[in-house]
């Protein structure tokens, strides 16, 4: 009879190796590989009861800590991707989906949630500030692929790609402020009076620039042993190690929470600023292949254990209700909240569809109410928020997760076709907005 142990040793190298080739045999499929990983937790944790119960309930320390880390390697990821240098006019997509299209989300969930839900104000925007931000982790199908090398540049970044990547970089951060908003209600009452002043001056001012400056000071030092350093071993980028990305991933986290900042935004800033250091590097590309399979590996555990949650029950509290809001978020809330956020952009309709449309959710959101629900008081709430939160990510990871991929390719057809109509053989289609 096999033991657990030998199973789950076996299971875990199959799974390793499954993740290292699904993305390319799953390029040009209506299927994603956190689809498969979710499916095969389902499976495994439904077939074999003799693996432990994954009720993230009953492990709320691992489960807040596990997706922590998986959302700040990711970060770092999308931070070192992007090649576009920051700016007003080169990153409006980007303002304008987190400056109008979020709190649009968060406003219209929150109603919802009281209106339909029958939650109370603070439990209903814990809801809506986890749900609102687009995943850096799993809307990898969506987000641009490597770092340019000297050869390319900024020009092959699609508005679309961009645009998600650099929201999913930046938003888990701004959504931390009604996080804990959510908590503060939720201890202290309704009341503006009771919570307004140390949310804004703390949570909102305070946290929000530490992390910005903290992120971009580490970022500006690390660039400089990572670049600049004299030779005879200290410049990092002559040896070509990878992990030290891991490194400045943790050194920026750790630094800002240190010091009651959000860490998010800082590992996010720390890789942008880094990222804009020797743009034309090869050593980026060497960071950024460490972070994306070190994200990739993380991810296939969250995601199995998450599928192995559903399996063993965390969707029992779900009835017709949570279901018809859920979906009306995923296809209507976000889509509209997108789309008026776009308009008047530089982006072609099409791509303000598929921009709208992508808002993927996943770990960050089942990070910030694990978050919450150990920061605050949600009384019997907490296996409902965990039922409904779940659901939501599930619903996303199978109806983004699906249409990803072809809805992608088919951009990418009509941007090089119409690059061509207008420019010829050497028409950017990346540039060209459909």
């Amino acid at each position: 009879m096999l033991e657990v142990p030998s199973l789950v040793f076996a299971a875990a190298g199959t799974a390793v190796f499954v993740a290292s080739v699904l993305p390319t045999l799953l390029r040009n499929a209506p299927l994603s590989m956190p689809m498969v990983f979710l499916g095969a937790g389902m499976a495994a944790f439904g077939l074999i009861p003799t693996l432990p119960d994954p009720d993230p309930l009953k492990y709320p320390d691992f489960t807040t800590h596990m997706a922590e880390i998986c959302v700040i390697v990711s970060l770092m990821g999308a931070g070192l991707a992007l090649d576009r240098p920051v700016g007003r006019k080169s990153w409006a997509t980007t303002w304008r989906l987190l400056g109008i299209a979020m709190p649009v989300c968060i406003i219209l969930l929150t109603l919802l949630g009281m209106w339909l839900l029958g939650l109370g104000l603070g439990a209903a925007l814990l809801v809506a500030s986890a749900l609102a931000p687009t995943d850096p982790v799993l809307a990898t199908e969506v987000q641009v692929g490597e770092p340019a090398d000297e050869d390319e540049g900024p020009e092959r970044e699609d508005e679309v790609r961009f645009g998600l990547t650099s929201e999913a970089g930046l938003n888990d951060g701004l959504a931390f402020p009604f996080v804990y908003l959510a908590i503060a209600i939720s201890l202290v009452g309704s009341s503006p009076s009771a919570w307004f002043p140390e949310w804004f001056g703390v949570d909102v001012l305070w946290r929000l620039s530490v992390g910005v400056l903290v992120g971009w000071l580490l970022g500006k030092v690390l660039a400089k042993l990572f670049f600049s350093a004299g030779k005879g071993g200290l410049r990092l980028s002559d040896h070509a190690d990878g992990f030290v990305a891991l490194a400045a991933t943790f050194l920026a986290y750790g630094l800002t929470e240190m010091v009651e900042g959000y860490g998010f935004i800082a590992v996010f800033v720390c890789a942008v600023t880094i990222r804009s250091a020797e743009r034309s590097h090869g050593y980026h590309r060497v960071l950024h292949s460490y972070i994306d399979q070190l994200e990739r590996l993380i991810t296939v555990v969250i995601l199995v254990l998450l599928g192995g949650a559903i399996a063993r029950g965390l969707l029992e509290g779900v009835g017709w209700v949570e279901l018809a809001v859920a979906l009306a978020f995923l296809l209507l809330v976000r889509p509209l909240a997108g789309w008026l956020g776009l308009l008047g952009g530089k982006t072609g309709p099409r791509e303000r569809i598929a921009l709208s449309f992508f808002g993927i959710r996943g770990i960050g959101s089942l990070y910030y109410l694990s978050y919450a629900l150990g920061k605050g008081e949600f009384g019997d709430q907490a296996e409902w928020l965990w039922s409904f939160i779940g659901l939501v990510v599930s619903l996303s990871i199978v109806i983004h997760g699906m249409s990803a991929s072809p809805l992608m390719n088919r951009l990418d057809r009509l941007r090089s076709r119409k690059a061509k109509a207008e420019f010829g053989d050497e028409g950017l289609a990346p540039n060209t907005p459909v």
